[in-house]
Order: structure tokens, then sequence, then C-alpha cells
């Protein structure tokens, strides 16, 4: 059970009440209070409550808290998955690379870009009432304020990975002056913008607070190590990457060391319910079970991915392993990842008749595996069955669609389906377990990538090791549940030269966070995401039909379209991102 849970006081309905109808720059508050009569500490720590809740207050077809439409079927770790092409078919345009139209449905990305923006003009409202409060009346002022840029700052930097162009709204500005802000800011300027959020909170908040969720020194330290590790590959207008900022790649070592933290003992802790907030969460969204509220603050960003033909779970067969992402599991003799020929031959590639798959003799391949994807023939969340009446070993049949999507599953965001954790809502099924923003894993490859591009990556080599020696030691629960033993995990004895090192780094973070939607962005930010999704492309048109005439754009594709209802509301103040 966790320790703290954001809840929306009762008093925030007249605060916060908010119209879904309304374009996000029409978003303000709403009810009988202004700031003048709700400026007391009492009614501003609420606001704050209300703010981090904001930051969590996405839905399945407008995801804030996990990138999985954006980052990881936008990329080469899975597929839409669901009913078929058609089904939610924004997602489709997205895998495919044929979106050209902004706004050619309101779900997905014009949704995202209203839900963000909806967290941060909380997080401003917040920041305008408690600025007028006088700082011997409320003894947290500063404390606050640097939680709230913090969260402003979240919800800015997802804008900027997701959109590029973005406007940055600060607070005190009427509606007319927020209408008027460009989102034609230059690159760098706006990551610095970015930043002073995040470093105000960096130098006003604590090491660590009493109540997991709320933002921290460490947190910031994290997120800013993460900033400058993006604003450090200059990208020009079409979104090449043009340099790359030693200045910028020292920063990131310097923030990365200013975090404290650890791996989890066992990834697949990161993953289970019972082990939120744990020594590797630095900040995460936080949901609850049982909270007096009608159907819980559970997360339902993930509803549609369930397992479908189970009857365990719900709906929807969405978020497929692609087998890509499957093959790079694959290891050699030493334990090591087959950096270049991974893709060479498919694994699990065959079913038997009872809808299982045998593994190849002399397979051997990471533990990651078991812990990210569900494979036909091993166990599923680390059960053979469910209170002795379910049967939990993946098989062939519970996916949706296998003619066009396969049949591997995603396991990470799923729980076994007698978790106390789980609210099931219709055919939807929600959860309370958190989901992070950000791990120390993250942190350490960050840490390990400036290293490397600085030449000094036999410092690096250690952190990329660290991981894998954690990899070797989460064995136990898939062997337990009664997975064949394939494992096979060792630790790079040396990094021979930068582009090994390079090579390796990257390998390890798809391995690290596979299908937990950072690998788009990551593509881009190395500036790669033509040259690696266009050879994947080649290669699954061979084996997906549906995939065949998807194509990456370079100079598009790298950002989604600016929302056109957003660009005709400010006049046309807002410019449109190349090629939409």
């Amino acid at each position: 059970m966790k320790n703290y849970r954001i809840y929306i006081l009762g008093m925030l309905a007249s605060l916060l009440a908010v119209s879904c109808e309304k374009d996000f720059l029409e978003y303000e508050p709403e009810g009988v209070l202004s700031n003048e009569n709700v400026a007391t500490a009492e009614n501003a720590e609420a606001l704050v409550v209300a703010a981090y809740a904001g930051i969590a207050n996405d839905e399945m077809i407008g995801p804030l808290t996990h990138m999985w439409v954006y980052g990881s079927v936008r990329s080469d770790d899975a597929y839409k998955g669901g009913g078929g092409r058609t089904d939610v078919d924004i997602v489709d345009f997205y895998e495919q690379y044929n979106l050209t139209v902004a706004d050619q449905t309101d779900w997905m990305g014009p949704r995202t870009w209203t839900d963000y923006y909806k967290a941060i003009s909380r997080a401003n409202f917040a920041l305008s009432v408690i600025n007028d409060i006088p700082d011997a009346e409320y003894a947290d002022k500063t404390l606050r304020q640097a939680e709230l840029r913090f969260l402003r700052a979240h919800s800015h930097f997802m804008l900027k990975l997701l959109f590029k162009k973005i406007p940055y709204v600060t607070e005190g500005l009427a509606q007319e002056e927020i209408a008027q802000i460009s989102n034609d800011v230059p690159n760098d300027e706006l990551w610095n913008t970015i930043a002073e959020d995040f470093l105000f909170a960096f130098n006003n908040l604590p090491q660590s607070q009493d109540q997991p969720g709320r933002a921290d020194r460490n947190a910031a330290a994290a997120y800013l190590a993460k900033l400058r590790l993006y604003q450090a590959y200059q990208q020009n207008e079409t979104h090449e990457v043009t340099g790359i900022d030693p200045a910028r790649l020292q920063e990131v070592i310097d923030f990365a060391d200013e975090v404290t933290g650890s791996l989890e003992p066992d990834y697949g802790n990161n993953f289970l319910d019972g082990f939120d907030n744990g020594p590797e969460s630095l900040w995460a969204a936080q949901f609850s079970i049982n909270d007096g509220t009608v159907v819980s603050r559970v997360s339902f960003v993930t509803g549609l991915n369930s397992p479908h033909g189970t009857g365990l779970y719900g709906c929807c067969g969405f978020h497929l392993a692609s087998q890509n992402m499957v093959n790079a599991f694959k290891t050699n003799a030493s334990g090591l990842p087959l950096l270049d020929t991974f893709n060479d031959e498919d694994i699990f590639n065959t079913v038997e008749t009872d809808g299982t798959s045998t593994p190849a003799t002399g397979l051997t391949v990471d533990p990651r595996i078991d812990h990210t994807v569900g494979l036909p023939g091993r166990p599923f969340k680390y059960r053979n069955t469910v209170n002795e009446a379910g049967d939990m070993v993946y098989n062939f049949s519970w996916a949706r669609d296998p003619g066009v999507y396969g049949y591997f599953g995603n396991m990470k965001e799923q729980q076994a389906p007698d978790c106390s954790c789980y609210v099931k809502e219709g055919p939807f099924v929600g959860t309370s377990k958190n989901i992070d923003f950000i791990r120390y894993a993250d942190v350490l490859l960050f840490k390990a990538e400036a290293l490397i591009q600085l030449d000094r990556w036999d410092e690096a080599l250690p952190l990329v090791n660290q991981l894998r020696e954690r990899a070797a030691a989460s064995t136990q629960r898939p062997l337990d549940a009664g997975a064949t033993d394939i494992y096979n995990v060792g630790t790079y004895a040396t990094f021979p030269d930068k582009e090994f090192a390079l090579k390796a780094l990257k390998f390890e973070r798809r391995l690290e966070f596979g299908m937990e939607g950072p690998r788009f962005f990551d593509l881009v930010r190395w500036g790669e995401a033509e040259e690696v999704l266009n050879a994947y492309l080649a290669e699954e048109k061979t084996k997906k039909d549906f995939l065949a005439n998807a194509q990456f754009t370079a100079g598009r594709d790298e950002y989604y379209p600016i929302p056109q209802r957003e660009i005709d509301f400010t006049g046309g103040v807002y410019v449109q991102n190349p090629g939409y």
C-alpha cells in the first residue's frame, strides 16, 4: 500500500471546474473564487494538490503519463495492435508515418496537447495565487512555488519532445496575452526557458520529501540531466542534428552526479504493484485505489492494451511487441547483445498447435525479454495460473488479430488479473500502479551517453554494466513460474572505441526501456530516426503486410503536427511544423 495518495479535494470542484470543449487557451479554473479571495495558505495547498493531479489527468485517447502511442508504436519497438488498422486509426497513421493533415481527429495528439496545457494552467493558477500570499503567512511558499515550477517544466518538456514548436506559458498573463505567445522560438532558447523552471526547483527543493510523489531536488537534477542531454544534440529547422555541444554534455554529467538513488535489485520490481516509489523511481505519477471515489484514482492510459483473448483481462489487444523488438533480446555465447546481427534471424516466430512456441535449440536471451514481452509458451507476469483457475502461460490465442499484428504481447504495463490494484470499468482495466516518469536507470544511461560523446567511454563502461548485472540477477520470478532457462547475460569487458561504446549504449537503452516509450525520442535525439526506422520498415514489410506503404519522411515525422485549431485560435500566431 502506498504511503501517500494525491487526492483532489472537494473544494477544488469550484476552483477547477473545466469544460473539455474549450480550447486550452481559454481554460482557466472557474467558479466563484479569484486570486484575491483564495490567497490563503490553506487554499494554496489545495491548489498545489490539484496541479499534481493535473499531470496525471490523462486518458486512453489523450496520453500524458505513458508514451506507448507516441514513443513505442511510433518506433521499432511495437505494433499498434487492436482489431485491425481501422481500430483507433489515428495510431495507425502515426505507425505508418502518413499523417500529413493536422487535426485529422481530436484523438491522441490534439487531445494530449490540450491535456498538457490544462495541467500547465493548473500550475500557473496556483502560482498566481501563491505569489500574492505574504511570506509571513505561508511558511512553505518558496517550496510550493518550486514544486509548481517543476510541474510546469515537466509538461512543457513533454510537449517539446512531441511537438518541438510550443508556446511556453507562465503565470500572471491575461488570456489575450497568452494567445500572443509565439511557438516559433529558437530551439536552444526554448530548452533554456524550460530549464529555468527546473533550475528554480533544483535550487529550492529539498533532496527528498516526506510525501512520495512530491517533486524534490533529486527529481529536478534528473530532469536537468535529461533536458541538457536533449539540448546537447543541436537541431536545425528540419530536425537534422547539426552538432553536439560538449558544454551541455558536461552539464548532463554534473546534474547526474547530484542524483541519489539506486537500481531495484530485480528489474521486475519496476513494473509490479507493491514496489511504487522505490529506490529506482525518481519521480512518478501517483495513483490510488479504494480511495472513496467512484472508480478510484487509477490510470486508464493503457486501458486499450490488455491481452484480449484470455477471459482474464479486458480489452483490447493494443501495443504488441514487434518481431524486431523480440529479436533484440538475443545474446551470444558471452551473454552480450548482437549489436549488428540481432535481426538476421527471427525467434519465437513459429507456433505449435497448442498455441505455444518452443525456443530454438541453443537460443539464449537477455532475461529482460520475460519482463517486457508476452511470448507464447512462457509465463505471463511471472504466473502460471490465477488462483489455480486461469492459465497464465501466454498463448497465441491471447492476440486479438494475429493475422495482422502477430501474437507478441506487452507485459510491463500489465499486472496479474487478480491484482488488488485493478479496477474494471466496462471492458477497460485501470490500475493503481504508479507510472514512472524517470528512473535511476535513466540517469545512469544519460551520464554514460554524455561520457561517451566526450570521448570518456572507459568511464561509461561500468554504468552500462550496472544495468546488465541487474538484468542477470532478474531471472528468479520467471523461472519460479516455470519459464525454461534460456538466459545468458554478460557484461562488457571493454569498450574498444567510441563507435562501439555508442552502439552498445544505444542498444542498452532499447533493452532497458523496451516498450516503455522513450525509443522514438531517443532516435530523434540522436538524429537517427530516418535511417533506423526505414531500415526497420524495409525488413518488417517482408513479414507484415499492413506496413507495406509505411515510410518515415525526414524533416517532418520527427515531430507531430501543431493542432490546427490552436493555429486558428491564435489567428496564425502559431506556425506549423514543416511538412504538415
